[in-house]
């Protein structure tokens, strides 16, 4: 199968290599899937480039990587039913504590982390939802139902807060969504009720306007460090800021005192990290809102497999308006 490797940290064009290499025969329990398409993420720039504290080589001889991806079940291991042969599918964790990820023409994973694609969805968007859906997915949903609540969606122009901002508003939630400039537009459209700068020197002011004066039962966060202050000033009581991004202050300084006499609940998401019973319950809620029609995942651009480099200084350079794939078929 064709793939792209590297064998140590660095920049794109200096470590990732195309290469053919054998595809690994599913074992019991495994699927081989045939993919056309690999998400490019963030977090698998980041560990190809050593970013991750404490981290300072591969933690394989060979790595191939990215996470997401879609395509078809070609081979199955024992115990797998044959039916499954031919199934539409798309990829979780391709790339999380194993070797071989996405980024390649074949995957052969646990059959678990092949979840079919419904006929109406295309690849494309099946690329798109390991990661960012169900990111988006269980951080509007991990509480329960939204419907009658009101949702603060920070950051709502980026892949996350797209699918989240759709998500909420499917979920039957009033929903705030913080962006500015064309993402602002974008998540407009995308349904948010209102906007607001998240540049605002008086961010949680003007949220609180936005919603008529009355708090937000539940924010997705995406800048937890950033973002703390004006989060603690709009929440409810009993609210939960759920937060699966914190990049630009990682080490934020916490307004204990508001949040205790709030009795706010904190959750920080990893979406690799998901328990069964939880996983189970996003993929549910994702593939329901797939089902439906409500979820549109934008994708900014597919490059060739050969070039993924290019793909990972796109993720890099930031300020897109849709997802980053690699056409792997």
């Amino acid at each position: 199968m064709k793939a792209v490797v590297y064998d140590r940290f660095g920049g794109a064009r200096d470590v990732l290599r195309l290469e053919e290499i054998e595809t690994p025969r599913p074992e019991a329990g495994e699927v081989t899937v045939d993919l056309l398409f690999s998400g490019v993420n963030p977090s698998d720039v980041k560990a190809r480039a050593g970013s991750r504290p404490g981290v300072t080589r591969p933690p394989f001889p060979l790595v191939i990587p990215h996470s997401d991806g879609a395509g078809v079940i070609s081979a199955v291991g024992e115990g797998v039913d044959a039916a499954r042969i031919g199934e539409r599918v798309w990829i979780w964790n391709g790339q999380w504590r194993r070797a071989f990820g996405t980024a390649a023409s074949r995957i052969t994973p646990p059959q678990s982390q092949a979840v079919t694609l419904p006929d109406s969805v295309d690849f494309e968007t099946g690329a798109v939802l390991g990661i960012p859906g169900l990111t988006a997915a269980f951080t509007v949903f991990s509480g329960g139902d939204v419907a009658g609540k009101t949702l603060l969606i920070q950051g709502g122009a980026g892949t996350v807060g797209l699918l989240a901002v759709q998500l909420a508003k499917w979920g039957g939630a009033h929903v705030i969504a913080t962006a500015r400039g064309r993402g602002a537009e974008r998540a407009r459209e995308a349904g948010a009720d209102a906007m607001v700068d998240y540049a605002a020197p008086d961010l949680g002011g003007r949220i609180l306007a936005a919603n008529s004066g009355r708090p937000i039962d539940r924010i997705v966060e995406v800048e937890f460090g950033r973002n703390i202050a004006a989060d603690t000033e709009v929440i409810a009581e009993n609210g939960t800021i759920c937060a699966y991004g914190s990049a630009l202050e990682m080490q934020p300084a916490l307004p204990f005192y508001p949040l205790l006499f709030k009795a706010v609940t904190i959750e920080i998401a990893l979406i690799y990290l998901l328990g069964e019973d939880q996983r189970k319950s996003t993929i549910d809620r994702l593939n329901h809102a797939l089902a439906e029609g409500a979820l549109r995942c934008p994708v900014e651009r597919v490059y060739p497999l050969a070039e993924c480099a290019a793909a990972h200084e796109a993720v890099e350079a930031g300020n897109r308006a849709g997802a980053i794939l690699l056409g792997t078929g």
